[in-house]
């Protein structure tokens, strides 16, 4: 009878095998941005009048949509469905930015500030994916402080839902652009120390991250440079 050892990978093979995720996760990110376009360009023709009027209300059945989706692309993260599910939800995010995108395309300067807020925000992703890729540094130890901090975010969104403070909806928007500029950080680094070992995961969690990114940055614009509504 053979004596059973501890198997260890090298690190060469754990460093291949991150670079095979963190590379399917790029390709996965970048076929996510197609129904991420065509959902905006539905969203953008749709009557979304009963959202406007009932912030709560569909803030709340988005979230029950979305995590449903999550809960499957999680189950299904193994097998192609799961694919399958992560890009109908990127096509369903692409619908929910129907609303913000139609109020900037009503502003005189609103095709530029989403161009802005697109370029800002491919900017912001490029330096900090190029910060955990070259740095070397594991940046798994934010985790718990984003996680405080996301927390909080959500809790200061749903007050502002009943109190419409316009100043307050700019420093959440600010906040969330940090906390989500930190998630990326998080989420590339663990891609690439080994903490994040499925592409599709690693794909959602980025994919989220620019996403809100990009949602809180036009808020910005449109807020301190939108002009008058044509």
């Amino acid at each position: 009878m053979q004596p059973d050892f501890p198997v260890y990978s090298s690190p060469t093979s754990l460093a291949g095998e991150s670079h095979r995720v963190l590379r399917n996760t790029w390709m996965m990110l970048g076929l996510t941005m197609i129904p991420t376009v065509i959902g905006a360009w539905i969203g953008t023709s749709m009557n979304l009048l009963f959202m406007a009027q009932h912030p709560l209300l569909s803030s709340l059945l988005m979230l029950a949509a979305m995590f449903g989706l999550f809960m499957g692309i999680a189950a299904n993260r193994n097998n192609s469905l799961g694919v399958v599910l992560l890009l109908v939800a990127t096509f369903f995010l692409g619908v929910m930015l129907g609303p913000i995108l139609q109020f900037a395309l009503h502003l005189t300067n609103g095709a530029q500030l989403i161009g802005m807020a697109a370029g800002g925000t491919g900017a912001i992703f490029l330096t900090l994916s190029a910060i955990a890729t070259f740095s070397k540094r594991d940046f798994s130890f934010l985790g718990q402080f984003l996680m405080v901090g996301l927390v909080m975010l959500i809790l200061a969104s749903i007050a502002n839902l009943f109190f419409h403070v316009p100043a307050a909806s700019l420093a959440i928007s600010a906040i969330a652009i940090l906390i989500f500029s930190g998630y990326l950080l998080f989420d590339v680094s663990r891609v690439i120390h080994g903490g994040e070992t499925n592409y599709v995961m690693a794909t959602l969690a980025i994919y989220l991250d620019v996403y809100n990114i990009f949602v809180n940055l036009l808020n910005i614009l449109i807020a301190v440079s939108g002009n008058d509504r044509r």
